[in-house]
């Protein structure tokens, strides 16, 4: 019986006697390597990609050159851990594996092995270890897997689950974003992950979409930043055991590339329609910025200008293999080869579809659809697919694997427990959650709430609920901490009372449970309503029957409040009481009412497990909130997108408005609203007062190619310690094409005590003033530029720049 992998010599020889057009072995005299033993030398010495110290592209050539087709296509599909191990219960912990379905799903699918499921750590390293030392020991090459999970917010197999990405940018904290991740790869890793689908890139400007959550917002300079601290502290060290010339331990994938995150509609896979100074001034920077050194880049399902993005030479080939020089795995996202055929209408045969993506995408394919790339083999044989397309999709597969070190070592570790939930993550996480909460509104000076008052009444339907965003695994919640819970414990040493009434339901008209709403609102010295959008876990989310308005293929019409929730804070809101509203969300909220009457309005984008905790420390002030809006938040669905940084001259006002009693105030832009958003990007208050003085440039003319400095004194004038986000934005004056009115270009995070001030320093690289010329290519053109520091809609400071 031959090992799994081996062929009888003759089948073997007749794979190998091809041209080489269709395969880049061939029998040769000089060949360093037996036939029948591919993975040694005829020499008895060492295979350069077995050699540890090797150069990893000297691995990755020794190695395809002993690759048969089969082989090569077998690197570039998606496989799952569910072909030998069943994971039907994530309750059952019984450690068995089915060896045929071993053997099949290895050979034809061994590239990538998915392994996303909920299930007990030990099986779950069981079912890695039977699938790795499977392919170490009993395949002719030995080449080892990526195993593949989630991670856009936490490690989703019962680690711990951070607040969704939306909310990670409301921190403008790149450096704590960066520890974040660390954690993410530290769970995932001893488990033997070794593939992690997050970050994802897209930007958050068309609001509709139900994936907002997934972002880090609507502005390129900012996702790029953090994603660039997602990428490093994933990636960060090296997997034990391996080899020096390992660069990482994890494979970050950015995704969606590219453009994926403003379809037409806000439907999800719909059409994306733009050009090319577009696509290369918003939708690519963040990638630029944040994936060029990432191991893993996932394509997008929708198209752009007409192209699939899964198919799109251009952007995959010509901009991100050539220009950027990208030389890592590119794989497609489920089921998007198939779309070619079934939505795109680009191919009428399966045939085509692996052609095409894999063509003008140099991508592999992964599961969800009909594994289109199984027919590469006889298209290589029949001459319609070029090899070297396949070669070179290996390499990047290659590459990838041998800058892991996974070939030294691709198991899990024996103590994995050490790494998994540890108290130093729960603080980091504490400390992440408390920087996550927004501050949009506070009249009179209504919070902090003070924990002498004799009673609060927690009001609406996200009090008793734990909101995460999409992407984690079921039962994920049993992990958090609710709202109602954290102002339990919290106040547990205090006289204050809690009175809580739901009031009504996320997804509800009946508004029967406002009138104890209103009751508990006047047994209470303060009430604070909770209401906002929900999202549902990766099993629940698409399960028939189960209700969400955000999350993947969750997209809305309308970013009001659902059923009875705005009736519920407006009745509350007439008792007359102090009237806190949180919003929790995985999007913004578009409600000017709460705006125009609430006494104070907090945003609280998805958390993670210790949200209701941290956002009772904000209400009550042990923590004063830091905050700033990654998006901005629209008046009504009508009047988007709002994004701040539209091309000159898209933004003209004349509002009308309606009045509360019905009186129409007629306009023009719009007629009965306004353009304007309710709270602009980079929005958000604090507890202290902070001021600006002594705005300087650390040169006031620069040549097209230098760098500068922008540098001022914040002042904390307040008598509490705060963090502020020190902005900076610039405009160029006039320019060749249209560029935006304003573009973030700098930012930085510091933490002033009270009476205090600090001389904060902004570098800002000349390629942030860069503009996509007539000419289409990237240059700062001489002229003015305007500096300021403040949010998008404040000033507090500014300057003239000189370009020459």
């Amino acid at each position: 019986m031959f090992a799994a992998g081996l062929r009888p010599l003759v089948t073997l020889i007749s794979l190998l006697v091809v041209s080489a057009t269709a395969n880049s072995l061939e029998v040769r005299g000089d060949l360093h390597f037996p036939l029948h033993a591919r993975g040694t030398n005829k020499d008895g010495s060492t295979p350069v990609y077995k050699n540890p110290n090797a150069d990893i592209e000297a691995r990755v050539s020794d190695l395809l050159s002993r690759m048969t087709i089969e082989e090569k296509v077998a690197q570039l599909i998606q496989g799952d851990m569910n072909g030998w191990m069943n994971f039907t219960d994530p309750l059952d912990d019984t450690k068995t594996f089915n060896q045929t379905g071993l053997q099949a799903m290895m050979a034809s699918k061994a590239g990538a092995i998915w392994g996303g499921y909920l299930t007990p750590w030990d099986k779950f390293v069981f079912g890695v270890s039977v699938g790795q030392r499977y392919l170490m020991e009993n395949t002719t090459l030995g080449i080892p897997a990526l195993i593949q999970s989630e991670g856009l917010h936490g490690f989703t197999n019962n680690g711990t689950i951070w607040p969704s990405p939306i909310g990670l940018a409301a921190s403008f904290n790149p450096n704590l974003l960066k520890e974040a991740a660390v954690t993410i790869a530290d769970e995932a890793e001893g488990l033997g992950i070794a593939h992690v689908f997050a970050p994802v890139l897209d930007l958050s400007r068309e609001l509709r979409w139900g994936r907002v959550e997934e972002n880090f917002g609507e502005d390129p300079f900012l996702t790029g930043e953090m994603g660039l601290a997602f990428v490093s502290g994933l990636q960060s060290g090296r997997r034990r055991n391996a080899s020096s010339s390992a660069i990482a331990r994890m494979a970050a994938t950015c995704k969606h590339f590219a453009a994926f995150g403003s379809p037409q509609g806000g439907l999800n896979i719909a059409q994306v329609t733009g050009g090319e100074r577009e696509l290369r001034s918003a939708y690519l920077k963040p990638f630029n910025r944040a994936c060029v050194e990432s191991l893993s880049i996932m394509t997008a399902y929708s198209s752009y200008d007409g192209i699939p993005a899964i198919a799109n030479k251009h952007l995959l080939t010509d901009i991100l293999r050539n220009e950027w020089g990208y030389k890592y795995w590119v794989t497609s996202d489920a089921g998007s080869v198939d779309l070619l055929i079934t939505t795109h209408g680009t191919c009428d045969t399966r045939e085509c579809a692996a052609k095409t993506a894999l063509e003008n995408g140099i991508s592999g394919e992964m599961g969800g659809g009909t594994y289109t790339y199984l027919t590469i083999p006889d298209q290589v044989k029949a001459g319609t697919i070029d090899i070297k397309f396949v070669d070179e999709t290996v390499k990047t597969m290659l590459r990838t694997k041998f800058a892991l070190g996974l070939f030294e070592n691709p198991y899990p570790y024996e103590d994995y427990l050490s790494t998994l939930r540890t108290s130093e993550t729960r603080q980091l996480l504490h400390d992440m959650e408390r920087e996550t909460i927004v501050l949009l509104e506070n009249r009179q000076n209504t919070l902090p709430l003070s924990k002498s008052i004799s009673s609060v009444a927690l009001i609406g339907p996200q009090v008793d609920r734990v909101s995460f965003g999409d992407y984690v695994f079921f039962n994920a919640s049993n992990n958090g901490i609710s709202p109602l819970a954290g102002f339990t414990q919290l106040l547990a040493n205090t006289s204050v009372k809690i009175n809580f009434a739901e009031g009504s339901k996320l997804w509800s008209n009946d508004v029967s449970g406002i009138p104890a709403a209103v009751d508990a609102a006047k047994a209470s010295d303060v009430a604070v309503v909770m209401v906002g959008t929900w999202s549902l876990d990766q099993t629940l989310l698409w399960t028939p029957g189960t209700n969400a308005t955000t999350g993947e293929h969750v997209d809305l019409s309308d970013l009001g409040l659902v059923g009875a929730q705005l009736q519920l804070v407006q009745a509350v809101k007439a008792v007359g009481k102090p009237t806190v509203v949180v919003l929790v969300s995985g999007k913004p909220v578009a409600e000017p009412w709460i705006q125009e009457h609430a006494d104070a309005v907090v945003q609280q984008f998805y958390p993670g497990e210790l949200g209701g905790l941290a956002l009772a420390e904000v209400i009550f002030g042990d923590v004063n909130p830091s905050g700033k809006l990654p998006v901005s938040f629209p008046r009504s669905v009508g009047t988007t997108p709002v994004f701040y940084n539209y091309l000159k001259g898209s933004r003209p006002v004349d509002a009308g408005q309606v009045l509360d009693d019905g009186t129409l105030v007629f306009g023009h832009q719009y007629v009965l609203d306004s353009p304007i958003p309710l709270w602009s990007f980079g929005h958000g208050l604090s507890y202290t007062m902070f001021n600006y003085t002594d705005l300087t440039l650390s040169k006031s003319t620069i040549g097209t190619n230098d760098d500068f400095s922008v540098s001022v004194t914040v002042h904390n004038t307040g008598d509490r310690d705060g963090k502020e986000v020190v902005q900076v934005y610039a405009t160029d004056l006039v320019s060749s094409v249209v560029t935006p009115n304003q573009q973030l270009v700098g930012f930085q995070k510091v933490d002033i005590p009270a009476g205090s001030s600090k001389r904060v320093t902004i570098p800002v690289n000349s390629t942030e003033l860069a503009a996509w010329t007539l000419d289409n290519k990237w240059a700062v053109e001489p002229g003015q530029f305007a500096v300021k520091v403040g949010t998008s809609d404040q000033t507090f400071l500014n300057a003239t720049l000189v370009v020459q």
